[in-house]
């Protein structure tokens, strides 16, 4: 059995959690963070950290919105995140406007992948360093194949 919970209460639960120095775990949605995490299938786990260029993290957005992004660049008290999945788009909240850190990604709910390895850190450079094209070709296939499962 299943549960759904609104965004809205599920991230205020969260990010209450986060404040009080748990660890959290959730299951993943959608697909702003291909290849690295995939939506319905991995789960992800977040703690309150020290986080910087190149760390996931949950944000806040001005809209009230949840994302769990990369950063891209900070600037002053001025975060920009950007999806590894996402091609163009950015998204700009505040420093405080970030929550948690990803830590850990469970492939399919059970295998864990630490996200702060080297092989990991290095493969996150590469893919994000990767020229557009290859970038939109690549994700074009990684949705349609996930879609199929």
């Amino acid at each position: 059995m299943s549960l759904v919970v609104p965004n809205n209460i599920l991230f205020f639960h969260i990010c209450d959690l986060l404040s009080q120095g748990k660890t959290v775990t959730f299951e993943a949605k959608g697909y702003s963070m291909l290849p690295f995490i995939v939506g319905d299938r991995d789960s992800v786990q977040l703690t309150q950290a020290w986080w910087g260029v190149g760390d996931a993290v949950l944000a806040k957005l001005p809209s009230g919105a949840y994302v769990l992004h990369r950063v891209y660049k900070i600037d002053g008290d001025v975060v920009t995140l950007k999806g590894d999945g996402n091609l163009k788009g950015v998204e700009l909240c505040h420093v405080s406007d970030v929550k948690g850190k990803l830590v850990a990604v469970l492939r399919s709910g059970t295998r864990r992948v630490d996200v702060d390895t080297k092989s990991y850190r290095r493969r996150v450079r590469i893919w994000n360093a990767t020229p557009y094209i290859v970038r939109r070709v690549t994700l074009g296939i990684l949705r349609r194949v996930i879609k199929k499962k």
